[in-house]
Protein backbone atom coordinates (compact mmCIF):
# COMPACT_ATOMS: atom_id res chain seq x y z
CA UNK A 1 0.00 0.00 0.00
CA UNK A 2 0.96 3.42 -0.10
CA UNK A 3 2.67 4.02 3.49
CA UNK A 4 5.65 1.04 2.20
CA UNK A 5 6.29 3.40 -0.90
CA UNK A 6 6.40 6.18 1.19
CA UNK A 7 8.41 4.45 3.70
CA UNK A 8 11.08 3.52 1.24
CA UNK A 9 11.28 7.61 -0.13
CA UNK A 10 10.37 9.38 2.57
CA UNK A 11 10.62 7.43 5.62
CA UNK A 12 11.18 10.44 7.89
CA UNK A 13 8.01 12.25 6.51
CA UNK A 14 5.21 13.04 8.51
CA UNK A 15 2.43 10.42 7.87
CA UNK A 16 -0.24 11.04 10.66
CA UNK A 17 -0.23 13.79 13.47
CA UNK A 18 -3.46 14.38 16.06
CA UNK A 19 -1.60 16.79 18.02
CA UNK A 20 -0.49 14.82 20.71
CA UNK A 21 0.68 11.38 18.91
CA UNK A 22 2.86 11.66 15.51
CA UNK A 23 3.63 8.82 13.05
CA UNK A 24 6.47 8.89 10.13
CA UNK A 25 5.91 6.66 7.23
CA UNK A 26 8.18 4.19 7.81
CA UNK A 27 6.80 3.94 11.73
CA UNK A 28 3.14 3.99 9.84
CA UNK A 29 4.44 0.94 7.62
CA UNK A 30 5.50 -0.89 10.53
CA UNK A 31 2.84 -0.31 12.69
CA UNK A 32 0.18 -1.49 10.09
CA UNK A 33 1.96 -4.44 8.73
CA UNK A 34 2.28 -5.72 12.83
CA UNK A 35 -1.34 -4.64 13.16
CA UNK A 36 -2.36 -6.58 10.52
CA UNK A 37 -0.65 -9.60 11.84
CA UNK A 38 -1.66 -9.06 15.06
CA UNK A 39 -5.62 -9.17 14.24
CA UNK A 40 -4.80 -12.12 12.63
CA UNK A 41 -3.36 -13.66 15.83
CA UNK A 42 -6.36 -12.52 17.96
CA UNK A 43 -8.98 -14.63 15.79
CA UNK A 44 -10.11 -12.62 12.87
CA UNK A 45 -9.39 -13.85 9.46
CA UNK A 46 -9.82 -12.31 6.28
CA UNK A 47 -13.70 -12.65 6.13
CA UNK A 48 -14.26 -11.72 9.97
CA UNK A 49 -15.70 -8.57 11.64
CA UNK A 50 -13.55 -5.83 13.86
CA UNK A 51 -14.90 -3.22 15.52
CA UNK A 52 -12.92 0.07 16.84
CA UNK A 53 -14.35 2.62 19.87
CA UNK A 54 -12.08 5.17 20.53
CA UNK A 55 -11.96 9.05 19.78
CA UNK A 56 -9.84 10.91 16.99
CA UNK A 57 -6.54 9.79 17.42
CA UNK A 58 -3.23 8.49 14.87
CA UNK A 59 -4.75 4.40 16.01
CA UNK A 60 -7.98 5.41 14.05
CA UNK A 61 -5.96 5.15 11.19
CA UNK A 62 -4.00 2.71 11.62
CA UNK A 63 -6.57 0.59 12.19
CA UNK A 64 -9.00 1.44 9.50
CA UNK A 65 -5.50 1.12 6.77
CA UNK A 66 -4.64 -2.39 8.62
CA UNK A 67 -8.01 -3.72 8.59
CA UNK A 68 -7.87 -3.04 4.76
CA UNK A 69 -4.94 -5.09 4.76
CA UNK A 70 -5.92 -7.62 6.87
CA UNK A 71 -8.87 -9.07 4.60
CA UNK A 72 -11.62 -8.09 7.40
CA UNK A 73 -14.67 -6.00 8.07
CA UNK A 74 -13.62 -2.86 10.61
CA UNK A 75 -16.80 -1.20 12.26
CA UNK A 76 -16.01 2.08 13.73
CA UNK A 77 -18.64 2.62 16.11
CA UNK A 78 -20.01 5.92 17.27
CA UNK A 79 -18.98 6.61 20.91
CA UNK A 80 -21.98 8.85 20.87
CA UNK A 81 -24.56 5.95 21.62
CA UNK A 82 -26.00 4.59 24.31
CA UNK A 83 -24.31 1.14 26.23
CA UNK A 84 -27.22 -0.66 24.66
CA UNK A 85 -26.90 0.47 21.46
CA UNK A 86 -23.30 -0.06 21.23
CA UNK A 87 -23.74 -3.90 22.31
CA UNK A 88 -26.31 -3.96 19.66
CA UNK A 89 -23.66 -2.97 16.99
CA UNK A 90 -20.78 -5.00 18.29
CA UNK A 91 -23.09 -8.27 18.89
CA UNK A 92 -25.12 -7.53 15.52
CA UNK A 93 -21.57 -7.11 13.38
CA UNK A 94 -20.11 -10.52 15.26
CA UNK A 95 -16.85 -8.12 16.02
CA UNK A 96 -14.06 -11.31 17.18
CA UNK A 97 -11.90 -7.47 18.70
CA UNK A 98 -12.75 -4.75 19.66
CA UNK A 99 -10.13 -1.30 19.99
CA UNK A 100 -10.38 1.24 21.95
CA UNK A 101 -9.19 3.90 24.48
CA UNK A 102 -8.88 4.73 27.99
CA UNK A 103 -11.95 6.79 27.28
CA UNK A 104 -14.05 3.87 26.16
CA UNK A 105 -12.65 1.12 27.70
CA UNK A 106 -14.78 -0.05 30.28
CA UNK A 107 -17.77 0.25 28.04
CA UNK A 108 -16.52 -1.78 25.25
CA UNK A 109 -15.10 -4.76 28.06
CA UNK A 110 -18.60 -4.76 29.11
CA UNK A 111 -20.00 -4.78 25.99
CA UNK A 112 -17.34 -8.09 24.36
CA UNK A 113 -16.65 -11.28 25.83
CA UNK A 114 -13.98 -11.25 24.11
CA UNK A 115 -10.18 -9.79 23.48
CA UNK A 116 -10.37 -5.77 23.96
CA UNK A 117 -7.21 -3.49 23.08
CA UNK A 118 -7.13 -0.56 24.43
CA UNK A 119 -4.49 2.17 22.92
CA UNK A 120 -1.59 3.09 25.10
CA UNK A 121 0.35 0.22 26.79
CA UNK A 122 -1.42 -2.90 25.69
CA UNK A 123 -1.64 -1.40 22.45
CA UNK A 124 1.81 -0.75 22.14
CA UNK A 125 3.40 -3.91 23.55
CA UNK A 126 0.73 -6.32 21.06
CA UNK A 127 2.14 -4.32 18.07
CA UNK A 128 6.45 -5.17 19.75
CA UNK A 129 5.03 -9.01 19.91
CA UNK A 130 3.29 -8.97 16.40
CA UNK A 131 5.30 -9.90 13.02
CA UNK A 132 6.32 -7.20 10.87
CA UNK A 133 6.25 -9.28 7.68
CA UNK A 134 3.65 -7.29 4.84
CA UNK A 135 0.91 -8.96 3.39
CA UNK A 136 0.94 -10.02 -0.03
CA UNK A 137 -0.29 -7.58 -3.03
CA UNK A 138 -2.74 -10.65 -4.01
CA UNK A 139 -3.57 -11.09 -0.40
CA UNK A 140 -8.03 -10.44 0.30
CA UNK A 141 -9.05 -7.38 1.00
CA UNK A 142 -10.90 -6.14 3.86
CA UNK A 143 -12.95 -2.98 4.31
CA UNK A 144 -14.91 -0.50 6.34
CA UNK A 145 -18.67 -1.71 7.12
CA UNK A 146 -20.09 1.37 8.94
CA UNK A 147 -23.69 1.22 10.47
CA UNK A 148 -26.04 3.59 9.44
CA UNK A 149 -30.03 3.10 10.70
CA UNK A 150 -33.20 2.30 8.09
CA UNK A 151 -37.19 3.29 7.98
CA UNK A 152 -37.56 0.71 10.88
CA UNK A 153 -34.86 2.02 13.22
CA UNK A 154 -32.52 -0.62 13.68
CA UNK A 155 -29.15 0.07 12.66
CA UNK A 156 -27.54 -2.75 10.01
CA UNK A 157 -23.90 -2.61 8.40
CA UNK A 158 -23.70 -1.57 5.45
CA UNK A 159 -20.98 -3.54 3.52
CA UNK A 160 -20.05 -1.82 -0.24
CA UNK A 161 -18.44 -3.59 -3.03
CA UNK A 162 -14.97 -4.46 -2.37
CA UNK A 163 -11.85 -5.42 -4.78
CA UNK A 164 -10.73 -8.53 -4.40
CA UNK A 165 -6.92 -8.33 -3.74
CA UNK A 166 -4.91 -5.46 -2.23
CA UNK A 167 -3.50 -4.41 -5.27
CA UNK A 168 -7.00 -4.28 -6.66
CA UNK A 169 -7.98 -1.71 -3.10
CA UNK A 170 -5.18 0.75 -3.73
CA UNK A 171 -6.25 1.26 -7.31
CA UNK A 172 -9.53 1.58 -6.49
CA UNK A 173 -8.91 3.87 -3.41
CA UNK A 174 -6.18 5.92 -6.12
CA UNK A 175 -9.36 6.21 -8.76
CA UNK A 176 -11.82 7.25 -6.41
CA UNK A 177 -9.63 10.48 -4.78
CA UNK A 178 -8.71 11.39 -8.66
CA UNK A 179 -12.69 11.70 -9.04
CA UNK A 180 -13.65 13.30 -5.49
CA UNK A 181 -10.21 15.74 -5.99
CA UNK A 182 -8.40 14.15 -3.13
CA UNK A 183 -5.73 13.29 -5.10
CA UNK A 184 -3.27 16.18 -4.90
CA UNK A 185 -0.96 18.00 -2.29
CA UNK A 186 -2.16 17.47 1.11
CA UNK A 187 -2.19 17.52 4.34
CA UNK A 188 -5.61 16.53 4.42
CA UNK A 189 -7.14 17.50 7.96
CA UNK A 190 -9.93 15.45 9.63
CA UNK A 191 -12.32 17.83 11.37
CA UNK A 192 -15.49 15.51 12.04
CA UNK A 193 -15.62 12.04 13.98
CA UNK A 194 -13.32 9.40 12.38
CA UNK A 195 -16.51 6.88 13.27
CA UNK A 196 -18.04 8.39 10.05
CA UNK A 197 -17.77 7.50 6.34
CA UNK A 198 -17.20 10.93 5.32
CA UNK A 199 -14.10 11.95 7.73
CA UNK A 200 -12.64 8.62 7.96
CA UNK A 201 -12.48 7.66 4.40
CA UNK A 202 -12.43 10.46 2.57
CA UNK A 203 -8.73 11.03 4.71
CA UNK A 204 -8.17 7.08 3.38
CA UNK A 205 -8.44 8.30 -0.06
CA UNK A 206 -6.13 11.16 0.25
CA UNK A 207 -3.54 9.34 2.20
CA UNK A 208 -3.51 6.29 -0.51
CA UNK A 209 -2.21 9.18 -3.28
CA UNK A 210 0.65 10.57 -0.37
CA UNK A 211 -0.91 13.12 1.78
CA UNK A 212 -0.08 12.89 4.88
CA UNK A 213 -3.58 13.34 7.55
CA UNK A 214 -3.88 15.69 10.61
CA UNK A 215 -6.69 14.70 12.97
CA UNK A 216 -8.74 17.11 15.09
CA UNK A 217 -9.38 15.70 18.65
CA UNK A 218 -12.49 17.32 18.74
CA UNK A 219 -14.22 20.09 16.11
CA UNK A 220 -13.30 23.37 17.51
CA UNK A 221 -13.39 26.95 14.55
CA UNK A 222 -10.76 28.80 16.50
CA UNK A 223 -8.48 25.33 16.19
CA UNK A 224 -9.73 24.27 12.90
CA UNK A 225 -8.98 27.75 11.05
CA UNK A 226 -5.73 27.71 13.04
CA UNK A 227 -4.54 24.22 11.64
CA UNK A 228 -5.27 24.76 8.30
CA UNK A 229 -3.56 27.99 8.03
CA UNK A 230 -0.52 27.05 10.19
CA UNK A 231 0.33 23.82 8.37
CA UNK A 232 -0.72 24.52 5.15
CA UNK A 233 -3.61 22.32 4.79
CA UNK A 234 -4.59 21.13 1.59
CA UNK A 235 -7.73 19.60 2.03
CA UNK A 236 -10.62 19.05 4.66
CA UNK A 237 -14.36 17.84 4.25
CA UNK A 238 -16.56 19.71 6.62
CA UNK A 239 -20.53 19.91 6.91
CA UNK A 240 -22.54 22.70 6.84
CA UNK A 241 -22.84 23.32 10.87
CA UNK A 242 -19.10 24.21 11.00
CA UNK A 243 -19.62 26.45 8.17
CA UNK A 244 -22.30 28.17 10.53
CA UNK A 245 -20.14 28.13 13.45
CA UNK A 246 -17.25 29.61 11.30
CA UNK A 247 -19.05 32.41 9.89
CA UNK A 248 -20.05 33.09 13.54
CA UNK A 249 -16.72 33.95 14.49
CA UNK A 250 -15.66 38.01 14.64
CA UNK A 251 -15.26 39.84 11.67
CA UNK A 252 -11.73 40.76 12.68
CA UNK A 253 -10.64 37.04 12.96
CA UNK A 254 -12.44 35.93 9.64
CA UNK A 255 -10.52 38.68 7.92
CA UNK A 256 -7.25 37.41 9.08
CA UNK A 257 -7.86 34.07 7.73
CA UNK A 258 -5.84 33.26 4.98
CA UNK A 259 -4.94 29.87 3.94
CA UNK A 260 -3.49 29.57 -0.06
CA UNK A 261 -2.81 26.06 -0.01
CA UNK A 262 -6.36 25.43 0.84
CA UNK A 263 -7.63 23.86 -2.67
CA UNK A 264 -10.29 21.18 -1.93
CA UNK A 265 -12.95 21.72 0.70
CA UNK A 266 -15.41 18.70 0.48
CA UNK A 267 -18.76 19.08 2.15
CA UNK A 268 -22.07 16.94 2.03
CA UNK A 269 -23.80 15.09 4.80
CA UNK A 270 -26.63 17.33 5.35
CA UNK A 271 -28.57 20.64 3.80
CA UNK A 272 -26.51 23.67 3.51
CA UNK A 273 -28.81 26.97 3.14
CA UNK A 274 -27.71 29.16 -0.02
CA UNK A 275 -26.45 31.78 2.45
CA UNK A 276 -24.39 30.21 4.83
CA UNK A 277 -22.92 28.61 1.26
CA UNK A 278 -21.87 31.85 -1.04
CA UNK A 279 -20.74 33.33 2.26
CA UNK A 280 -18.13 30.36 2.59
CA UNK A 281 -17.37 30.86 -1.29
CA UNK A 282 -17.44 34.84 -0.57
CA UNK A 283 -14.83 34.09 2.26
CA UNK A 284 -12.79 31.05 1.16
CA UNK A 285 -12.62 31.07 -2.26
CA UNK A 286 -13.84 29.12 -5.02
CA UNK A 287 -12.36 25.72 -2.89
CA UNK A 288 -16.10 24.15 -2.11
CA UNK A 289 -16.73 20.85 -3.58
CA UNK A 290 -20.21 19.35 -2.50
CA UNK A 291 -21.14 15.76 -2.94
CA UNK A 292 -24.61 13.49 -2.78
CA UNK A 293 -24.24 10.24 -2.00
CA UNK A 294 -24.58 7.79 1.14
CA UNK A 295 -22.29 5.14 3.19
CA UNK A 296 -24.19 2.63 1.20
CA UNK A 297 -23.15 4.59 -2.16
CA UNK A 298 -20.34 6.63 -2.04
CA UNK A 299 -20.27 9.87 -3.69
CA UNK A 300 -22.70 10.23 -6.76
CA UNK A 301 -22.58 13.90 -7.83
CA UNK A 302 -19.97 16.12 -7.46
CA UNK A 303 -20.03 20.13 -7.91
CA UNK A 304 -17.80 22.61 -7.28
CA UNK A 305 -17.76 26.49 -6.32
CA UNK A 306 -18.18 27.46 -9.70
CA UNK A 307 -20.85 24.88 -10.80
CA UNK A 308 -23.34 25.39 -8.04
CA UNK A 309 -23.15 28.89 -9.04
CA UNK A 310 -24.67 28.56 -12.38
CA UNK A 311 -26.73 25.31 -10.66
CA UNK A 312 -27.83 26.87 -7.57
CA UNK A 313 -28.43 24.57 -5.29
CA UNK A 314 -27.74 21.59 -6.91
CA UNK A 315 -25.98 18.73 -4.65
CA UNK A 316 -23.75 18.02 -8.26
CA UNK A 317 -23.59 16.91 -11.25
CA UNK A 318 -23.65 12.64 -11.60
CA UNK A 319 -20.19 11.37 -11.98
CA UNK A 320 -19.87 8.90 -15.32
CA UNK A 321 -20.07 6.02 -13.41
CA UNK A 322 -23.81 6.42 -12.37
CA UNK A 323 -26.84 7.28 -14.07
CA UNK A 324 -29.28 9.00 -11.28
CA UNK A 325 -32.99 8.67 -12.54
CA UNK A 326 -36.50 9.02 -10.69
CA UNK A 327 -39.34 7.27 -10.49
CA UNK A 328 -43.04 7.86 -9.30
CA UNK A 329 -45.53 6.49 -6.68
CA UNK A 330 -45.62 3.21 -9.11
CA UNK A 331 -42.64 2.74 -9.83
CA UNK A 332 -42.39 4.18 -13.12
CA UNK A 333 -39.40 6.25 -14.48
CA UNK A 334 -40.17 9.75 -14.72
CA UNK A 335 -38.30 12.34 -17.26
CA UNK A 336 -35.92 14.89 -16.20
CA UNK A 337 -36.99 17.86 -14.36
CA UNK A 338 -40.22 15.63 -12.70
CA UNK A 339 -39.69 15.41 -8.79
CA UNK A 340 -39.79 11.26 -7.54
CA UNK A 341 -37.60 8.91 -5.99
CA UNK A 342 -34.07 9.01 -7.10
CA UNK A 343 -32.18 5.82 -8.03
CA UNK A 344 -28.59 5.29 -9.33
CA UNK A 345 -27.43 2.98 -11.51
CA UNK A 346 -23.65 1.88 -11.27
CA UNK A 347 -22.61 1.02 -14.94
CA UNK A 348 -20.20 -1.31 -14.71
CA UNK A 349 -20.85 -3.00 -10.87
CA UNK A 350 -23.46 -5.29 -9.69
CA UNK A 351 -24.77 -5.37 -6.20
CA UNK A 352 -22.68 -2.23 -5.64
CA UNK A 353 -23.50 -2.53 -1.62
CA UNK A 354 -25.25 -4.57 0.54
CA UNK A 355 -26.60 -4.89 4.52
CA UNK A 356 -25.20 -7.08 6.99
CA UNK A 357 -27.16 -10.37 7.35
CA UNK A 358 -30.47 -8.17 6.24
CA UNK A 359 -30.82 -9.85 2.14
CA UNK A 360 -34.61 -8.66 2.61
CA UNK A 361 -33.23 -5.15 3.72
CA UNK A 362 -30.84 -4.98 0.89
CA UNK A 363 -33.33 -6.46 -1.63
CA UNK A 364 -35.58 -3.84 -1.00
CA UNK A 365 -32.64 -1.25 -1.75
CA UNK A 366 -32.18 -2.69 -5.46
CA UNK A 367 -34.36 -2.04 -8.49
CA UNK A 368 -32.03 -4.77 -10.31
CA UNK A 369 -28.74 -5.74 -9.60
CA UNK A 370 -26.71 -2.37 -10.91
CA UNK A 371 -30.03 0.15 -9.77
CA UNK A 372 -30.52 0.99 -6.25
CA UNK A 373 -31.53 4.01 -3.97
CA UNK A 374 -30.56 5.75 -1.06
CA UNK A 375 -34.04 6.56 -0.66
CA UNK A 376 -34.14 10.38 -1.32
CA UNK A 377 -36.31 12.40 -2.66
CA UNK A 378 -35.25 14.98 -5.63
CA UNK A 379 -34.80 15.62 -9.73
CA UNK A 380 -32.45 15.23 -11.89
CA UNK A 381 -32.08 18.31 -14.58
CA UNK A 382 -30.35 17.42 -18.06
CA UNK A 383 -28.26 20.55 -19.25
CA UNK A 384 -28.28 21.28 -22.98
CA UNK A 385 -25.11 19.28 -23.18
CA UNK A 386 -26.63 16.41 -21.53
CA UNK A 387 -24.82 16.56 -18.19
CA UNK A 388 -27.71 15.55 -15.20
CA UNK A 389 -27.58 17.49 -12.28
CA UNK A 390 -29.65 16.64 -8.82
CA UNK A 391 -31.28 18.34 -6.63
CA UNK A 392 -32.94 16.80 -4.13
CA UNK A 393 -36.38 17.87 -2.45
CA UNK A 394 -36.99 15.40 0.16
CA UNK A 395 -36.71 11.83 2.34
CA UNK A 396 -38.51 8.70 1.55
CA UNK A 397 -38.17 7.46 4.82
CA UNK A 398 -37.91 11.25 7.04
CA UNK A 399 -34.68 10.36 8.25
CA UNK A 400 -33.29 13.74 9.84
CA UNK A 401 -29.92 14.80 9.05
CA UNK A 402 -28.50 17.19 12.62
CA UNK A 403 -24.87 18.49 11.99
CA UNK A 404 -24.08 15.71 9.71
CA UNK A 405 -25.23 12.85 11.84
CA UNK A 406 -28.45 10.69 10.51
CA UNK A 407 -31.27 10.20 13.38
CA UNK A 408 -33.72 7.82 11.92
CA UNK A 409 -37.43 9.07 13.25
CA UNK A 410 -38.51 5.50 13.96
CA UNK A 411 -36.13 4.25 16.38
CA UNK A 412 -36.68 7.63 18.68
CA UNK A 413 -40.76 6.90 18.48
CA UNK A 414 -39.34 3.51 19.36
CA UNK A 415 -38.20 4.96 22.65
CA UNK A 416 -40.81 7.99 23.39
CA UNK A 417 -43.71 5.64 22.93
CA UNK A 418 -42.79 3.65 26.08
CA UNK A 419 -43.47 6.77 28.58
CA UNK A 420 -46.17 6.09 30.54
CA UNK A 421 -48.11 9.72 28.91
CA UNK A 422 -47.84 8.87 25.47
CA UNK A 423 -50.40 7.36 23.37
CA UNK A 424 -49.25 8.52 19.87
CA UNK A 425 -46.25 9.61 18.58
CA UNK A 426 -44.42 11.14 15.68
CA UNK A 427 -40.67 12.54 15.18
CA UNK A 428 -39.41 14.71 12.12
CA UNK A 429 -36.89 17.16 11.72
CA UNK A 430 -37.36 21.53 11.84
CA UNK A 431 -35.41 23.69 10.21
CA UNK A 432 -32.75 24.60 12.56
CA UNK A 433 -29.97 27.14 11.30
CA UNK A 434 -27.40 25.71 13.11
CA UNK A 435 -27.50 22.15 12.81
CA UNK A 436 -29.95 22.16 9.77
CA UNK A 437 -32.10 19.95 11.55
CA UNK A 438 -33.50 19.40 14.63
CA UNK A 439 -35.72 16.83 16.39
CA UNK A 440 -39.34 17.45 16.87
CA UNK A 441 -41.38 15.17 18.58
CA UNK A 442 -45.33 15.97 17.84
CA UNK A 443 -47.44 13.66 21.24
CA UNK A 444 -50.64 12.67 21.64
CA UNK A 445 -51.19 12.03 25.42
CA UNK A 446 -52.99 9.20 26.91
CA UNK A 447 -56.19 11.17 28.58
CA UNK A 448 -54.69 10.37 32.17
CA UNK A 449 -52.40 12.76 31.32
CA UNK A 450 -52.61 16.83 30.22
CA UNK A 451 -50.67 18.43 28.61
CA UNK A 452 -48.00 21.30 30.58
CA UNK A 453 -44.62 22.47 30.02
CA UNK A 454 -43.79 19.99 33.00
CA UNK A 455 -44.57 17.28 31.54
CA UNK A 456 -42.90 18.09 28.28
CA UNK A 457 -39.73 18.92 30.09
CA UNK A 458 -40.05 15.41 31.93
CA UNK A 459 -40.25 13.61 28.30
CA UNK A 460 -37.63 15.21 27.23
CA UNK A 461 -35.22 14.58 30.25
CA UNK A 462 -36.65 10.88 30.06
CA UNK A 463 -35.99 10.80 26.01
CA UNK A 464 -32.21 11.98 26.52
CA UNK A 465 -31.98 9.05 29.58
CA UNK A 466 -32.45 6.61 26.60
CA UNK A 467 -31.33 7.86 23.78
CA UNK A 468 -27.87 8.88 22.80
CA UNK A 469 -28.51 12.35 23.29
CA UNK A 470 -27.86 13.74 19.55
CA UNK A 471 -30.83 11.67 18.80
CA UNK A 472 -33.01 12.92 21.68
CA UNK A 473 -35.91 15.76 20.64
CA UNK A 474 -35.07 19.07 21.05
CA UNK A 475 -38.62 19.83 21.37
CA UNK A 476 -42.59 18.97 21.58
CA UNK A 477 -45.95 19.81 20.32
CA UNK A 478 -48.56 18.26 22.31
CA UNK A 479 -51.62 17.36 19.71
CA UNK A 480 -55.52 16.73 20.65
CA UNK A 481 -55.10 13.74 17.85
CA UNK A 482 -52.05 12.92 15.18
CA UNK A 483 -53.36 12.92 10.92
CA UNK A 484 -53.45 9.07 11.12
CA UNK A 485 -55.70 7.80 7.96
CA UNK A 486 -57.32 4.14 9.12
CA UNK A 487 -55.19 1.61 7.84
CA UNK A 488 -52.63 3.65 10.39
CA UNK A 489 -50.87 5.63 8.11
CA UNK A 490 -49.68 8.60 9.48
CA UNK A 491 -49.49 12.08 7.51
CA UNK A 492 -46.50 13.66 8.33
CA UNK A 493 -46.78 16.33 6.15
CA UNK A 494 -49.35 17.75 8.10
CA UNK A 495 -47.39 17.86 10.86
CA UNK A 496 -43.98 18.89 9.23
CA UNK A 497 -44.77 21.25 6.38
CA UNK A 498 -45.46 24.45 8.70
CA UNK A 499 -42.41 23.94 10.06
CA UNK A 500 -41.01 24.36 6.23
CA UNK A 501 -43.19 26.43 4.66
CA UNK A 502 -41.41 28.80 1.77
CA UNK A 503 -37.70 26.99 2.51
CA UNK A 504 -37.56 25.57 -1.23
CA UNK A 505 -36.78 22.33 -0.64
CA UNK A 506 -37.26 19.91 2.73
CA UNK A 507 -33.95 18.72 3.55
Amino acid sequence: MIHADRARTDPAGLALDDGTRQRTWSELDDRVNRLVNWIHALGAKPGDHVATLMGNRVECVELMLAGIEAGVWLTPINWHLTRDEVAYVVADSGARVVFTDPDYEALAKEVLDGPVVVAGDAYEAGLRDAPDAPQSPDAPAGGPMIYTSGTTGRPKGVKRHRPPTLAGAREGQIAYAQRTGLAGPGPHLITGPCYHAAPGMFAIYAQTTGAPILILPRWNEREALAVIQEREVGQTHLVPTMFVRLLRLPEEERASFAAPALHLVLHGAAPVSRAVKERMIEWWGPVLVEYWGATESGVVTLADSEEWKTHPETVGKVLPAFEVFTVDEEGERLPPGETGLLYARHRTTPHFFAYHEAPEKTAESFLDDHTFTIGDIGRVERDDDGSDWVYLADRQSHMIISGGVNIYPAEVEAVLQEHPAVADVAVFGVPDDEWGESVKAAIQLDPDHAASDALADEILAWSRQHLAGYKAPRSIDFEAALPRHASGKLYLRKLRDPYWEGRGRRI
